[in-house]
């Protein structure tokens, strides 16, 4: 909750209560949107092998189970874990099913269901490491610092800070997979999960070792915006069902995650009492080992030539979205770069020091945030802009403050002398610029421009804070839950190579074309 803006959310919350509740609003469209991300990989939701652009994990499961309870279909939201409470406050989402772990800090801006699954954290560490063999040892101050990894914003990071500082480095990671990663190479001394993480992954990599037993009971619960009573009701009578059923303990063993410590959820569905406290995990990682083939084939390592057969065309798919982002917002960046440029240069004096104003904030903040406000927050003022469409406008801002000063550069390049001559020919000002000056500024400024482009298909990569995934998203995501990093690596770096060396040769023909110098 440390990367959610607590008076946002606050207000998200009150904003909700104007909506009235979602349980209505889900039944008449048919579906349950349910937030999630894939980058975090398995056991959770990660991507099919025989179909990367669809998803499965334990999760996948149970959304689809509560919404056929519900009467309505299940539709997965991809959206960046940390961000999950404000996609639900701008709602994007109906609820957010994720390894969200319960906290009283977490209940001040959204509701909860009772618990669907109980975790402890493990700690990991090399096999060959013969220093780290308890969890207590991370508290001692040895004579060179440890490094831990974590997942940033979850309960690992919190537990992780509160006993291994300042002895230990806490050190947060975007993914699970990576902190894993980062040990077996040796630039981690060692890295806390949660359980089904420890579990799912083990196979992959039997470098690490499991040190000591779990510590820190907790549980996932499902979060739904604030004032949704209704909905939270039906999803904990949907789990309720589901875990009386025996259904949820079904999915447990087929996923390999069922421990003796999930028998606290028949408790409290039986009682109906939970408050997010319990005792002990009581339960080793020995009790959870991968139950199927299915499991087993899950935690195969792809390599090579498969790398391309399974994902190469995903990931030509989401170029392709990339590309469309590039060449829908990049016009529009360059058409309100030019304005702004000839409104400094010859508007009324009144509009050069908003136009100003507007290029210096552009350029003085990160692309992110300025996405960040148009997705998450003008939704909370009654302005809600679609995913793609907040990518496509959030680009074409931002670039045209630059392309406004490249503009600008060019037709200060123009020499004054050709105005004058215009004006004396009876020319009108907007005339002489449409035909004299802007032609010859627009022949200057093909260089930078096109450079701009180029850098713009890489700079589509932030949209994936608003939850559009493009091709570094999308190699982000089969990193994490392949392994195969190199060779989806090696592709993804092709395919851009792709998108942008065309332009390369495109620009210095036009150069050549036009006898405009690179220089």
């Amino acid at each position: 909750m440390r990367n959610v803006p607590f008076l946002i959310l606050l207000f998200a919350s009150c904003y909700s209560f104007a909506f009235g509740d979602s349980l209505t609003d889900v039944r008449a469209r048919g579906e349950l949107v349910w937030g999630a991300d894939q980058e975090g990989g398995g056991p959770y939701v990660y991507p099919r092998d025989d179909d990367p652009s669809q998803v499965t994990g334990f999760e996948v499961e149970i959304a689809e189970r509560l919404a056929a309870i519900l009467g309505v279909k299940a539709r997965f939201f991809q959206g960046q874990w940390d961000k999950m409470p404000e996609l639900l406050a701008a709602r994007q989402v109906d609820i957010v099913l994720n390894g969200y772990e319960w906290t009283p800090a977490r209940l001040t801006t959204m509701d909860a269901t009772i618990p669907y699954f109980v975790y402890g954290l493990q700690l990991l560490a090399r096999q060959d490491d013969e220093t780290l063999r308890a969890v207590a040892d991370l508290a001692k101050s040895p004579a060179v610092r440890r490094k831990i990894g974590v997942l940033v914003g979850s309960a690992a990071e919190t537990y992780a800070r509160s006993h291994f500082e300042p002895a230990a480095d806490v050190i947060p990671y975007d993914g699970n997979t990576d902190t894993m990663r980062e040990v077996e190479t040796g630039k981690l001394d060692a890295t806390l999960e949660d359980t089904p993480i420890a579990v799912f992954y083990a196979p992959r990599f039997p470098k690490l070792r499991s040190v000591g037993e779990p510590v820190e009971h907790g549980f996932y619960v499902i979060y739904a915006r604030r004032g949704d009573d209704t909905l939270v009701a039906a999803l904990d009578q949907a789990l309720i069902a589901l875990i009386r059923g025996g259904e949820l303990e079904r999915i447990y063993r087929r996923c390999g995650l069922w421990t003796n410590a999930q028998k606290e959820l028949a408790t409290i569905a039986d009682t109906g009492r939970f408050y997010g406290f319990a005792g002990a995990v009581g339960a080793k990682l020995d009790e959870a080992k991968p139950a199927t083939l299915e499991m087993l084939h899950a935690t195969d390592r792809v390599h090579g030539l498969e790398v391309l057969r399974r994902y190469g065309p995903i990931l030509l798919q989401s170029a392709g979205v990339t590309v469309i982002l590039s060449v829908l917002s990049f016009p529009l960046a360059l058409g309100a770069g030019l304005l702004i440029a000839l409104g400094r240069l010859y508007g009324p004096a009144w509009l050069r020091p908003l136009l100003v104003s507007y290029v210096e904030f552009l350029r003085g903040t990160p692309l992110m945030l300025q996405l960040y406000f148009v997705f998450f927050f003008l939704p909370e003022i009654g302005i809600a802009i679609p995913a793609f469409t907040t990518a496509i406008l959030g680009l074409a801002i931002n670039y045209s403050a630059y392309e406004s000063e490249i503009y600008r550069a060019g037709l200060q390049a123009v020499s004054a002398e050709q105005m004058e001559a215009a004006l004396s020919l009876g020319m009108s000002r907007a005339l002489a610029l449409r035909r004299i000056v802007v032609p010859q500024a627009v022949r200057i400024v093909i260089p930078p421009v096109v450079n701009d482009f180029i850098a713009l298909f890489k700079d589509t990569s932030v949209c994936s804070v608003v939850t559009v995934v493009e091709l570094t998203k999308r190699f982000s995501v089969l990193s994490q839950s392949t392994q195969a990093t190199v060779e989806l690596m090696i592709l993804t770096a092709i395919l851009y190579m792709a998108m942008s060396t065309p332009l390369t040769v495109l620009s210095r023909r036009l150069e050549r074309h036009l006898g405009v110098s690179a220089a």
